[in-house]
Formats: structure tokens, sequence, C-alpha cells
């Protein structure tokens, strides 16, 4: 279950909201709302809770809490990636056939310092799939956690009397998920690893017995850092529910308490790669760092802005794109940011190619992310700081003057980035890497004759192109653009027979896509290799 787009009019503090999803290719399994404190992030939750409510128990909610104006109703409205519909309509019912496990949330109000319930069961009849013990507010507490206790406690013992599995597997079955979760968020370091050793009822008038080995130390939960309990807190809810909640929107507010950065960041991977089920898809809001950094690095992941909008006014909000400078200034302040990457030189590239460039590791150099050739050139023009753009149809001495005027300004070698990942040196290192044949010589000779086929239709484009690029717009230049606009020589270049001479100004991103050694072939992989490593930094040494 994915959400496309979610509508919000006269809803808390929004009197016309709009998260717009749909114009990404793949559904994102995460959506991360950033913003500063009081920036409206946590209304979102609202919204979930409103309609997650009438499914779970028709449960009136209060209208005046969620009314921004009190005289008018309130619309929540939620489109669905295969188009459902659901919406709600102040007081009157959402869809009659909404799952009561198409939603579930928790607040930022969850924590447990210390265990209280000293018998079994207090919280009687309990239903996990309406999620009837639920705070009825989302700004009230949350205090499920020991219920989700009783609850692992109930499947123990059903599975140990009432199946085969031996002690072992029933331990590997409850108890090892989260002890390998907890390497992988505070780490294997023997003296500072947290792993669940037991955990037994309220007996005999005392607290659940939940202890953890860490060092040579053995700890009852009640000792454990905030921000230990708060990582148990949530993945005992989702191990209990993940028999439950399939095809589910999830909803957390504020995931990151109590963890510092590199925590923050190893949480949301964890729980985003492996506690949420594979059709289904987690908001969660935050300002941290760690979340950002998170959100920034992956595919399947988004991130929707909330800082300094006016929600009087109507909004629609889009996904953001990946690392952006300025993104991380909702984590920490502009003085720090530049604090910490003071002595880094920072580099703005193209769109969706940032996050290639980072993983190169060029020393000391930090890529982020401009919206696309403009926006770079403008940075890398009147701003401090460095840009990398496409060569698209640039001729190399064009590419000199243009360097020189613009002496912050990088332009890559070859069209654009596919034509490193599909070069034929990048592709026999690649897939001598993987021990598979490849024969260098016929693929050349197939973009050969790729372009030979399509050279008049790329012919046709290039003039009018070029007329769109940024360069030499300044009046002083008014000359240079003139004959820049004039000049037909990068005409030669594409029609040259010679592979390394065509092939700059041939575009491999939208011309011999079919060719069956471009096939299922990860970005990822070709970034990696030594030969686009080294072509990239030489860019940076000229």
């Amino acid at each position: 279950m994915f959400i496309r787009k979610l509508q919000l009019n006269n809803f808390k503090r929004f009197t016309d909201l709009t998260i717009d999803l749909s114009n990404q290719t793949l559904s994102p399994k995460l959506v991360l709302i950033i913003g500063i404190n009081g920036s409206g992030k946590s209304g979102i939750f609202d919204a979930f809770e409103a309609i997650s409510s009438q499914a779970k128990d028709d449960t009136m909610l209060q209208s005046n809490y969620y009314r921004k104006n009190v005289q008018f109703d309130f619309e929540v409205k939620i489109e669905l990636v295969d188009k459902t519909l659901i919406i709600r309509h102040d007081n009157k019912k959402c869809s009659d056939n909404l799952s009561p496990t198409a939603f579930y949330g928790r607040s930022s109000l969850r924590q447990v310092p210390q265990l209280t319930r000293t018998t079994l069961g207090q919280e009687k009849s309990v239903n996990f799939e309406k999620d009837s013990d639920r705070p009825k507010m989302y700004i009230e507490r949350d205090s499920r956690f020991e219920n989700d206790l009783d609850k692992i406690t109930e499947l123990i013992l059903k599975d140990f009397y009432r199946s085969d599995q031996a002690a072992s597997q029933i331990r590997l079955k409850y108890l090892n998920p989260i002890s390998e979760a907890f390497k992988r968020i505070f780490g294997e370091n023997s003296a500072t690893q947290l792993t669940l050793l037991e955990l037994i009822p309220p007996l005999d008038d005392k607290v659940a017995h939940i202890t953890f080995k860490k060092g040579e130390s053995e700890i009852h939960y009640n000792y454990l850092g905030n921000g230990e309990k708060e990582v148990f807190n949530i993945l005992v809810d989702l191990l209990v529910r993940k028999n439950l909640y399939q095809d589910t929107i999830y909803y957390f507010d504020e995931l990151d308490l109590h963890l510092n950065t590199k925590l923050q960041y190893r949480l949301l991977k964890e729980i985003v790669e492996n506690w949420i089920p594979a059709n289904c898809q987690l908001w969660t809001a935050s300002h941290s760092l760690g979340f950002i950094e998170y959100a920034n690095e992956v595919e399947n992941a988004v991130i929707i802005d909330f800082d300094e909008l006016d929600f009087d006014k109507p909004q629609t909000l889009f996904v953001q794109p990946k690392n952006r400078y300025d993104v991380f200034e909702i984590a920490v302040s502009k003085e720090f940011l530049s604090h910490v990457l003071e002595g880094k030189t920072i580099v703005f590239s193209e769109n969706t190619d940032t996050p290639f460039y980072n993983r190169i590791g060029i020393k000391d150099t930090i890529f982020f992310t401009g919206i696309d050739k403009n926006d770079v050139f403008f940075k890398a023009k009147n701003w401090h700081y460095y840009g990398l753009i496409d060569r698209d149809f640039l001729t190399d001495e064009e590419i000199q003057s243009i360097c020189h005027i613009y002496p912050n300004l990088l332009i890559l070698n070859y069209y654009s980035i596919e034509n490193y990942f599909y070069h034929p040196d990048n592709l026999a290192e690649y897939y001598q890497s993987k021990q598979q044949d490849f024969d260098k010589i016929t693929y050349i000779n197939k973009l050969s004759e790729c372009k030979a086929r399509v050279k008049d239709e790329i012919i046709f484009g290039i003039l009018g192109a070029r007329k769109g690029y940024p360069f030499f717009k300044e009046n002083q230049h008014a000359k240079l653009r003139k004959q820049f606009t004039e000049n037909k020589t990068i005409l030669s270049l594409l029609q040259s027979d010679d592979f390394e001479t065509f092939y700059k100004v041939f575009s491999a991103k939208d011309y011999a896509r079919n060719l069956p050694e471009r096939q299922n072939l990860n970005k990822e992989q070709l970034s990696q290799t030594n030969w686009f490593k080294t072509q990239i930094q030489s860019i940076f040494l000229i």
C-alpha cells in the first residue's frame, strides 16, 4: 500500500495542503517530512489517525480539534498508487472497505522509562488487528509497549505448547531478530554491543524480567539508556505486528528520539530495510541529520520539506531533490554547517548524478544536488562553490573557453554520466569483475551502427538545444554568445567515424539502450569501477 497523493483541507494548521508523490518512478518506501519544530509535520499523522480511527473502530473524532476554522468541515483525501481513493470528511464515514490494518501509527509520546506492570494480562481483550489499545487522540500518551510485551509472551507460549518447534527455534523467531537489529544499530564492539538475553513476563507481583547483555554486564530494561529503550520499544512494536500489518501505511513521529546522528541513520536504515514489509510505506517526521542523510542516499526514499511555509495559504509540496545543500540546514544551523564543511570542496552537480559522484570518494570533496544544468551553472558562477555539468553538445574548444571564463565550472568529457557507465572500457572492467565474457570490439561496432542510424535525428535537435545553454549570457560576453550559437563545428564530431570522437557528444542515456551488453546492469556497480573513478577524478586535476 503506497500513497500517491495526500490532500488536507481545513485540517489542523493547513488551509489547503497537497503532498504530491505522483512524479516518482518507483513508489517510495520511506517518506521523510522535515522542518523545524512547529512547522506542522505532526499534523500529517493526525490526518492518518483521522482516517485510521474509523477503519479500526468507527470512533467519531472531535471535529473541533481537527478543524482549522471551526465554522467549516475538514477533509482528508488520500489517493493510493492503484488509484484507490480514501476520503474522510469530518464526521462522515470513510471508505467502507478500508481494512483496520491499512494504517498503523505511533506518536512521539511512547517512551516507557521503567516497567510498572506486575501481573500478566492487566490490559484485557486487546485487539491488535484493530489496535484497540491505541491512544484515542494523537496527542495522548501511548502506553502500548507493555501490552506488546504481553503479546510476545503469548506468542512464545503458543509456539511452545502448540507447535513442534524446539526452544532454540522459538528463540530464533522472537529474540534473535531484536539482537541482530541491535548489532546493526549499536555496532558489534564487544564492550558496547547490546544483546537481548531473556524476556520473562511480570509474575509474582514483580515487573517483567527483561535483561540484556552489554560487555560483561547483564542489564535490566529499567537501566538501559533512553536511546536503547527507544530502539527496543520500536522493534518490539513491529515484531508483534509483523504478520498483521502487511499492506499498511506506517506513520511514526520522531523515531530519532534520544539518538545521536550515527544511530539515527542506522535505526532508520534498519527499520526501512528489515522491519517494514515490502508492500508497506513508512512516513516519519524529523529534523535529524541522520535521517536526512539516509533519505538522501537511498533510491526508495523521498523528502518533503515543511520549513518556512505559510500554511494559511494553499500549498502543494513535491519531493525535494536529493543532496540539496540547504536541506541539511533543517538539522543544523548555517554556521555549524559552514564549520563542518570548512576545508571541503563543495561541488554542485545535476540532479540524480550526485549520489554516484559522492560514492567515488574524491578527497575532501562533497557533492550536492542542483536542480538542473542552469541551476548548477548559476551556483558555480555566483557562489564560492564548484559546479559539474554534463558536456551535452559542446566541442573541446568551447569547453576550454567556457571553463576559462567561469573557472568554478567543471564539464564532463562525455555527453553525460551514462556515457561513462556504458563506455566500452567501463563495461570491460565490470564484466571482468563478474567473470563474464564481454567483446569490446563488437560492442563498439554496435554503438557505431546505432549512431549512424540516429545521426540525422540528433543533428536536427543540436542547434536548438545549444540555444538553451546558459553560457555567455552576460552583456560583456554578447559577442561570444553570438559566436557560440552560430558555431556548427559540433556537427562534425557526431559525423565522425572515430569512436572516441563521436561518443563525446552521443547521448548514451537516450540511445543504444537496448543493446544486450547494457541489459540489467546496476548503475551503482558501474560507478564503482576503477575506470569510472579515475575518469571523474581526472576532471578535478585540470
